[in-house]
């Protein structure tokens, strides 16, 4: 029986679009992913000749890393809808959470130079928009040894602002520090959107935002992170030692007054995305237990037919569906509404988070000893959602930030 998807609304157009995605996900980045992913050593995974620049390459042909960037610069931005957003991410989810998030994180700082109207910025986002090879690559460098989680949380306390601090000295800033090892693409982006420090007596609200390329002088890079999940998503640590970033790199600055009122936007954006990413990969581990369940047998007969197997999957369907609908809800209103709603975009990634993880388990269990071979893709599909639950913000830290917008 296939899956009854009740999104009976859909135009023909986003039908096609989701039906793409779903091919780029079924045949390039679910191979990839799982190839990427038994790879030893984590350095094999940004090697050159890696299946990892094939799916990027990829992703650049088909355009769909454009739908960030507005029209008058080279992208689709006003030609894809909410909903489109909500099915390509959805899609890409269920074919491979990590390469999801690195593709995504890859356009972050392009996205952001094109709201600016800044002549070297806009030629950036100009020159993303058309790159179909994967040579422009962005990072969001905001983690730090000392600062995770709690980057959301610490206000103006003094002791809790940014580790990475920077100075003006004329027209440039002279930035020290570390960038933590759970920067996404932080091993081979090109372009970082990067937080840091400017007036450490302000805390977080301190801080400044820069559009900044990754190989300006005192810039180095540590190596890629060795994680149980989500291992084709390549992490790790920037360092800066007396890197002199321009004064026309830095978008935003504490005196602007703007960041504090950017902090729900920028966690809106960052939890819907997971949000959608997580409620696709729950599917994918719906699908791969519905699909074992019919194929194994146990007792001279499929064990869907046993009503214990029965009960698992429909409560596993239940929580899918749950994850679903909700994503589509809170993408669709942060889509139109400034301020989004920073409330439900968090109560989306804890939820479609705990259900891809919690999916995913029962599914082992269904799976039996066979759950726990890598020949099989669940296990894979498990550890990518353990990850999902502390990244981006742990579930809990985020919660509590999110309970000021209720």
């Amino acid at each position: 029986m296939a899956y009854r998807d009740l999104d009976f609304d859909l135009t023909d157009e986003q039908k096609a679009l989701r039906d793409t995605i779903r091919k780029f996900g079924t045949e390039v980045m679910r191979p990839a992913g799982e190839k990427l992913d038994k790879l030893a050593d984590p350095k094999d995974v940004i090697a050159k000749g890696s299946v990892l620049w094939d799916v990027i390459r990829t992703f650049r042909e088909l355009g769909i890393h454009r739908r960030s960037i507005p029209k008058a610069l080279g992208g689709m931005l006003e030609d894809v809808d909410p909903m489109s957003n909500v099915l390509i991410g959805e899609e890409m989810g269920y074919a491979d959470a990590g390469l999801t998030i690195s593709l995504g994180a890859g356009g972050m700082p392009f996205a952001y130079a094109a709201l600016f109207p800044n002549p070297k910025l806009q030629e950036l986002a100009r020159a993303y928009a058309a790159d179909t090879k994967g040579e422009l690559i962005g990072c969001w460098a905001i983690t730090e040894p000392d600062h995770g989680s709690d980057w959301v949380m610490a206000g103006n306390n003094p002791k809790t602002g940014p580790s990475v601090r920077g100075v003006l000295k004329g027209d440039e800033f002279i930035v020290n520090g570390q960038k933590a090892a759970w920067v996404s693409n932080g091993t081979i982006a090109t372009h970082a959107v990067f937080h840091v420090g400017l007036d450490p007596e302000k805390g977080m609200q301190g801080q400044g935002l820069a559009i900044i390329p990754l190989d300006l002088p005192g810039i180095t890079k540590g190596k890629p992170l060795d994680k149980i999940g989500q291992r084709p998503l390549n992490q790790g640590e920037i360092f800066f030692e007396e890197v002199k970033i321009p004064k026309e790199y830095m978008i935003i600055t504490p005196d602007m007054g703007i960041m504090q009122g950017m902090g729900e936007a920028i966690l809106a954006a960052a939890n819907g995305g997971m949000g959608i990413t997580f409620a696709g990969l729950a599917k994918a581990a719906y699908d791969e237990a519905y699909k074992y369940a019919n194929e194994r047998v146990q007792g001279g007969v499929p064990i869907i037919q046993h009503q214990n197997i029965q009960l698992k999957i429909f409560k596993m369907f239940t929580l899918v569906e749950a994850a679903r609908a909700a994503t589509r809800r809170m993408a669709r209103y942060n889509a139109v509404n400034m301020p989004p709603s920073g409330a439900h975009a968090v109560a989306c990634k804890c939820f479609s988070t705990e259900t891809a993880f919690q999916v995913a388990s029962e599914a082992i269990q269904i799976f039996g000893g066979n759950g726990l071979s890598r020949e099989y893709p669940i296990e894979k599909i498990f550890r990518d959602a353990r990850a999902a639950m502390i990244e981006d913000g742990v579930n809990e830290t985020l919660s509590l930030a999110a309970v000021q917008y209720l």
